[in-house]
């Protein structure tokens, strides 16, 4: 059994945040090596393993790794005190149809799960409150991340301004082809589709499709909620194009492992 390998990101004094890699783990075949992920099909006692892995690596307790069942929508769930209590089943329950996760607790590693949809940690050092959103393109289109912002406003105070944000690993402009519905619907919200979108020819050169750049929509949700852009980093990861080493659906199929790309605040940094 390999440590995962993961790919840390700096967002301040006492947090930790990262996205997996495919290296390490135990899982094999499309989930191979690292999928923590329980909803796309891996072997529950892999997945387990691979758990306490991370756990160890992160020096905290199973419990306190949590993980939603996202539905692309908009929902976001606050892990607080009254959640740790809860038993499995009621857990499950609240975690169900959850796009995204807040909470302003130590010692609790909440996460996201993508393999070519965008991740999204926030992290506001006033109120070391954390959040990790999953933003795909429906996620995107409904304004998740604006969403999210909102909902720490309002449960911790959160000045948006204050806040470090970092976009992960996913799909870029040049490796995502949609369909016109799909170009459609980001115009019809109100993106400027001058700054997210432009037609590629495709392989056979006999067409243009259009291609959204869903980083870039992400990176500008969270200005339009009121973060100073230099507070904002973006992966320059393509899961496409980086497939042997980042889990893509696009290229792997949907029976695949997925990335996780989580923030936790630890007690033991606090000064």
């Amino acid at each position: 059994m390999q440590q995962p390998q993961l790919d840390y990101y700096d967002m301040g004094r006492g947090v930790v945040a990262f996205s997996s890699t495919r290296h390490g783990g135990c899982s094999t075949g499309n989930y191979a090596g690292f999928n923590i992920n329980r909803y796309c099909g891996d072997n529950e006692d892999h997945i387990r393993r691979n758990r306490e892995a991370l756990c160890q690596l992160l020096g905290i307790n199973d419990d306190c790794l949590i993980i939603p069942h996202q539905v692309h929508q908009t929902k976001v769930a606050t892990i607080d005190e009254v959640f740790l209590a809860l038993g499995t089943i009621e857990r499950l329950a609240a975690l169900e149809g959850v796009d995204a996760l807040m909470t302003n607790l130590h010692d609790v590693c909440i996460g996201v799960s993508t393999a070519d949809c965008i991740p999204v940690l926030l992290y506001d050092s006033e109120h070391h409150a954390t959040c990790a959103i999953h933003a795909g393109w429906r996620g995107t289109v409904k304004c998740i991340v604006q969403k999210a912002i909102k909902a720490m406003t309002e449960t911790y105070g959160t000045h948006p301004q204050q806040l470090v944000a970092q976009i992960g690993p996913g799909i870029h402009l040049d490796s995502f082809e949609v369909g016109d519905e799909v170009y459609k619907a980001f115009a019809q919200e109100g993106f400027d589709m001058s700054t997210i979108s432009r037609r590629y020819p495709t392989t056979d050169g006999m067409v243009e499709k259009w291609h959204i750049d869903l980083p870039e929509c992400n990176r500008q949700q969270l200005i339009l909620s009121g973060l100073n852009p230099q507070n904002i980093r973006v992966s320059s990861v393509c899961t496409l194009q980086q497939s042997a080493d980042y889990f893509s659906a696009r290229r792997l199929g949907i029976n695949s492992g997925r990335i996780f790309t989580a923030i936790i605040h630890k007690s033991n940094y606090e000064p």
